[in-house]
C-alpha cells in the first residue's frame, strides 16, 4: 500500500466523537426493537381464522384423542388412560400468576404441562426453570402466539424454533410437546388448521391438544372452572387452563379445591408422557445450542431492563419538558409584569461612562460592522479591540477606519478570556460591556444594558442575543431557539435570581465584581457560563435586560453549527462541574446552588440528554403502533411548544412568520442538536479533551434590523 493510499484511508476513518454516538443510537433503537419483538408488538399476527370445512381431515383424528403424532407421516391419536388427569396451562409464564399455579402443584404434589409462549419464556426464564426444576413438562405454544394457518412454513419453523431457543436459554433443555395457538378440541381440526399439524408433525412435534376445557378465560367463577375441568366417569382427560392472558385469580382458587377433590375420587395429576407411559418430552440442549439459547435470554432481559429505564426516562423527560414549558410561561408573565409597568426602575439612571471591549481573532469580515454600530451608541463608550493574535489583519483594519474613543490592543494569540482579562486591565471605567466581533448594537443596547447597576446588588448584566442573520432556514431554526429558548430561559432565571450565563455576545460586569471572582478563567470552554456561575457564589445578583438587544452572526452551516453547540454543550458540563461546590454551599450566595445548578443540569443537561427518547419512542409508535395515539401525543407536544414559542416572539416583538418553520425545527435540527450533546457527554466521560473552535465568519450582520449601515459621520463622539 502507497504512502498515499495510507493517508487516504486514514483520512476516510469515521472519528470515534462521531462513531460513538451513532452505535449507541443503534444499540438503542436495537433495544427497543428486541423488546417489541418479545412483546408481540413486532412481527406479531394477531388474525384468527373462523372454522373451515373439515373433509380433509382423517376421520381417526376427529373421532380421536387429544394426543395427535403425525411424526414420520404415520398419523395416529391417544387418549389419556381412566382416572389420569393431565393439566395443561397455556401462554405463559406469567410472573404474577404461574408462581401462584406452581404453588399450588407443588402443595398437592400434582404436575403438569406448561405450553409457554416464547416471548414470555424469554422474558421470564426463571420460571420455566422452576417448572422444570419441579417436575413439570414444558411444551411449545410458539413464539408470538399467531394463527400457524395463516403462516407460511418458513414462517412456522421460525415460531417453533425461536420457541426452543428461549427454552434452551431458559433452562437448557428441547421438547417435543407442542400445541397450536387458539386450538380446541381434535374434532375442531379443519382443513385449514389440520396441514399445519401435519407440517409439525413432520418436523418431530407431538401435537397436544384437549378433551375437557375449563373455560377459566371466561371468568365464570371458581365453581363453574371446576364443574367444567372434571370429566365424567372416571375417565382421563386433558384439561385445558391457563396462567397467563389476564386475571387468573379464579383459576388458581379452583385448582385449589379441585386438585385434592378429584384425588380424593382416586385421580392422578401427572404429566402428559407419564400418563401415556412413554419418553420423556425434555431432552437436554448442550454445547453450541444451549449459548445461542442463554445468549438470547441474556439479550431480552437486557432489552427489558434497558427499556424500562428508557420508559422511566421517557416519563422524567415528560416531566421536565412540560415543567420548563410551564415555569417558562409563568416567570416570563412575571418578569415581563415587573419590568414593563409604569415608574419601574433598577434604581438611579446610569450615566456613567462605560468601557466596551471587542475581543477579535480573525474576525476582519466583520469587526468594521461591530465597532461602527458601537460608535452610534446613544450611551457615553470607549470601546477597545483586544486583538487576539489575528492573522487577517483585523488589528490594521480597526486602526485604518481611525475612529475616536476606539482603541486596539494586540496580543499573542492566547485565547478569549485572556483577552478579555487583557481588555479589562486597559479599561479606564468600572462599568464594562462584552461582546464578540461579529456582533453589532443598536444605538440604545448599551444605555439598556447597564441600567440594571443603578441597583448597587447587580454584579452582571445579561443582554438580548439576536440573530442577525435568520433568513435562511438554519438562521430561522436558530432564531426560534434565541428568542424562545434562550430569551424565554433568562426571564426565567431572572426571576428565580439563578441567570446561568451571560451571553458573550451582549453582557455587561461591575469592574469590582470582576476583580472579586479573579476575572475571565480558561478552565472551561464556556467562560462566560463559568464567570457567571462565578459571581452568583460571590453573592451577586445577575439579571436579564430585555431591551438591549444584540445582533449577532449565527453559524450558516451544519458543520459550523455542530462545533460552535458541542462547545457550548461541553463548556457548559465543565463549568457545572467547576462549581459542584455551589450545591453544599450557605448563605445568600447558596441560593444559586440550591436553585440554580439543579435548574440548570436537569433542563441544559439532562433533559437535552433524555429528549431523543421522545422522538425514538414517536419512531417507534408511527412504525409499530399505537400510530394514531402516537401522533396525537407528539402534535400535543408540539402545540405546548408553539405556544411559548408564540408567547416568546410576542414577547420580543418578533414577526410570527418564522414559527412556520417549527415543525421542521423540531423534527431536524432538534435531531443535530441531541447528537452534539451525546457526543459532549461521551466527550466529558472519556477525558476528552475539546480545543477552542473558531467559526469561520461572513459579516453578513452588518447592521442591527431598521439601522442603516452609515460610516462614523462625526456628529457625536464617544468619550475618551
Amino acid at each position: 500500500m502507497t504512502p498515499r493510499t495510507t493517508g487516504a484511508a486514514r483520512r476516510r476513518r469515521v472519528p470515534l466523537r462521531y462513531l460513538l454516538p451513532l452505535l449507541f443510537l443503534v444499540a438503542l433503537m436495537a433495544m427497543l426493537m428486541l423488546r417489541g419483538y418479545t412483546h408481540s408488538e413486532i412481527l406479531a399476527d394477531h388474525r384468527v381464522r373462523p372454522p373451515a370445512p373439515t373433509d380433509q381431515v382423517p376421520h381417526r383424528v376427529l373421532g380421536g384423542g387429544p394426543v395427535i403424532d403425525a411424526r414420520g407421516g404415520q398419523i395416529s391419536t391417544r387418549e389419556v388412560p381412566r382416572k389420569k388427569l393431565v393439566l395443561t396451562f397455556d401462554d405463559g409464564p406469567d410472573p404474577t400468576w404461574t408462581p401462584r399455579v406452581l404453588d399450588v402443584l407443588k402443595e398437592h404434589d400434582a404436575h403438569a404441562v406448561f405450553f409457554v409462549t416464547g416471548t414470555m419464556a424469554s422474558r421470564h426464564p426463571d420460571l420455566v426453570r422452576r417448572m422444570v426444576d419441579e417436575g413439570h413438562e414444558v411444551g411449545l405454544h410458539t413464539f408470538n402466539h399467531p394463527d400457524l394457518s395463516y403462516q407460511s412454513r418458513s414462517r412456522i419453523d421460525w415460531e417453533l424454533s425461536q420457541n426452543q431457543l428461549a427454552l434452551a436459554g431458559s433452562a437448557g433443555i428441547r421438547t417435543t410437546l407442542f400445541r397450536p395457538p387458539y386450538s380446541s378440541f381434535a374434532d375442531a381440526f379443519d382443513n385449514k388448521n389440520w396441514p399445519v399439524t401435519e407440517y409439525i408433525g413432520s418436523r418431530g412435534y407431538i401435537t397436544v391438544v384437549n378433551n375437557t376445557d375449563s373455560e377459566d378465560w371466561k371468568r365464570p367463577g371458581a365453581d363453574a372452572i371446576i364443574k367444567r375441568a372434571t370429566p365424567k366417569g372416571g375417565k382421563g382427560a386433558i384439561v385445558l387452563m391457563h396462567d397467563s392472558g389476564g386475571d387468573r385469580s379464579q383459576t388458581v382458587a379452583a385448582l385449589d379445591r379441585f386438585i385434592p377433590q378429584l384425588q380424593d375420587k382416586g385421580y392422578e395429576f401427572t404429566h402428559l408422557t407419564g400418563a401415556l407411559g412413554v419418553t420423556s418430552a425434555h431432552s437436554p440442549v448442550t454445547g453450541l445450542d444451549l449459548w445461542k439459547g442463554k445468549a438470547f435470554v441474556y439479550a431480552v432481559q437486557a432489552s427489558e431492563h434497558v427499556t424500562g429505564v428508557l420508559v422511566v426516562g421517557l416519563a422524567v423527560i415528560g416531566a421536565l419538558v412540560i415543567g420548563r414549558f410551564g415555569l417558562m410561561l409563568l416567570l416570563s408573565v412575571m418578569h415581563a409584569r415587573r419590568t414593563r409597568r409604569s415608574g419601574f426602575s433598577w434604581g438611579p439612571p446610569v450615566t456613567e461612562p462605560v468601557s466596551v471591549l471587542v475581543p477579535a481573532f480573525n474576525e476582519a469580515k466583520c469587526i468594521e460592522n461591530t465597532v461602527r454600530s458601537l460608535i452610534g451608541s446613544d450611551h457615553p463608550i470607549e470601546v477597545i479591540v483586544i486583538d487576539d493574535g489575528s492573522t487577517d489583519g483585523t488589528a490594521r483594519l480597526v486602526e485604518s477606519l481611525r475612529l475616536p474613543g476606539v482603541r486596539v490592543i494586540r496580543q499573542h494569540n492566547a485565547g478569549k478570556p485572556a483577552a478579555l482579562n487583557r481588555g479589562v486591565a486597559n479599561a479606564r471605567y468600572d462599568l464594562i460591556v462584552m461582546m464578540d466581533g461579529d456582533t453589532v448594537f443598536e444605538p440604545s443596547t448599551v444605555r439598556e444594558l447597564v441600567q440594571p447597576f443603578g441597583d448597587p446588588r447587580v454584579g452582571a448584566v445579561a443582554g438580548n442575543a439576536k440573530v442577525g442573520n435568520k433568513d435562511s432556514l438554519i438562521g430561522a431554526w436558530q432564531h426560534i431557539e434565541y428568542v424562545m429558548g434562550f430569551n424565554l430561559d433568562r426571564r426565567m432565571y431572572d426571576v428565580l435570581r439563578c441567570m446561568p450565563t451571560i451571553p458573550g455576545a451582549v453582557g455587561a460586569f461591575r469592574r469590582s465584581a470582576l476583580e472579586r471572582v479573579g476575572g475571565m478563567s480558561d478552565d472551561t470552554l464556556a467562560e462566560d457560563t463559568d464567570i457567571t456561575m462565578a459571581l452568583h457564589r460571590d453573592g451577586w445578583r445577575v439579571v436579564y435586560a430585555e431591551n438591549a438587544r444584540a445582533w449577532t452572526e449565527a453559524p450558516e452551516t451544519v458543520q459550523q453549527l455542530w462545533s460552535q453547540r458541542y462547545r457550548w454543550s461541553y463548556g457548559t458540563m465543565q463549568a457545572i462541574w467547576k462549581h459542584k461546590r455551589a450545591f453544599i454551599e450557605s448563605g445568600p450566595s447558596g441560593r444559586f446552588g440550591r436553585v440554580g445548578l439543579p435548574l440548570v443540569s436537569a433542563f441544559m443537561v439532562l433533559a437535552p440528554l433524555l429528549a431523543p427518547l421522545i422522538d425514538v419512542f414517536l419512531l417507534y409508535g408511527l412504525v409499530f403502533g399505537p400510530t394514531q395515539k402516537t401522533i396525537i401525543a407528539w402534535l400535543g407536544v408540539l402545540a405546548i411548544q408553539a405556544v411559548c414559542a408564540a408567547y416568546a416572539f410576542r414577547l420580543d416583538r418578533e414577526k410570527m412568520t418564522h414559527l412556520i418553520s417549527l415543525p421542521l425545527q423540531q423534527i431536524l435540527y432538534r435531531q443535530l442538536m441531541y447528537v452534539v450533546l451525546l457526543q459532549s457527554w461521551i466527550t466529558a466521560l472519556t477525558g476528552g479533551r475539546l480545543r477552542w473552535q473558531k467559526l469561520r465568519r461572513t459579516g453578513v450582520v452588518g447592521s442591527a434590523p431598521g439601522i442603516p449601515a452609515q460610516p462614523y459621520s462625526g456628529e457625536r463622539r464617544p468619550v475618551g
